[in-house]
């Protein structure tokens, strides 16, 4: 019961912060403390703790200035979704925009990860124990580190000898992420 009264406030507070009718020209991109430079001033009533004979530590050593960086782009999506709708005519580009923006682009970019994602898994998948790439030579020194014995190219061939090897594998490294 107590998690669902805590799941009540937070979604409670979560809705309430909801700006259900934002204004373009006033909610794109909230000022923030970094927004504007001020300069600092020194009062001069406030360095009486040294003395005239004295030299401060700040003027011996002073504290290396750092390089500014730009600002941080704002990533957030509902400020990158009312600048995209503030030029919008009606409603129909409107709804065009949301589903370019909440649909077809997400989708395009999945279904692109996934082709990468098979492309490489495809490429792989066609590596030899005696090829000469860099990823051959390590797992020809991993097998010989653990004392595995490293099968010679004309038994790779055979069909029940590399389904065994890839048997082997999948049993080998089933547990991995959970070590």
């Amino acid at each position: 019961m107590a998690s669902n009264a805590a799941f009540e406030i937070a979604s409670t507070i979560q809705a309430g912060s909801i700006n259900r009718h934002p204004d373009p020209k006033q909610d794109i991109n909230p000022s923030t403390a970094a927004s504007k430079k001020q300069r600092v001033t020194i009062d001069e009533d406030e360095l009486t703790d040294v003395g005239e004979d004295e030299v401060p530590l700040s003027a011996l050593k002073p504290v290396p200035r750092r390089a500014t960086l730009p600002p941080l782009p704002d990533l957030r999506f509902e400020q990158s979704y009312l600048k995209s709708i503030e030029h919008a005519d009606g409603w129909q580009a409107v709804t065009y925009i949301t589903a370019r923006d909440m649909l077809v682009l997400p989708l395009v970019q999945g279904f692109g990860w996934s082709l990468v994602v098979f492309g490489w898994r495809h490429w792989n998948r066609a590596s030899s124990l005696s090829g000469a790439s860099l990823g051959s030579r390590i797992r020809r020194w991993w097998w010989g580190v653990n004392n595995w014995d490293v099968p010679d190219s004309k038994s790779m061939k055979q069909q029940k000898l590399a389904g065994d090897v890839k048997e082997f594998y999948t049993n080998q490294f089933a547990s991995a992420g959970f070590d």
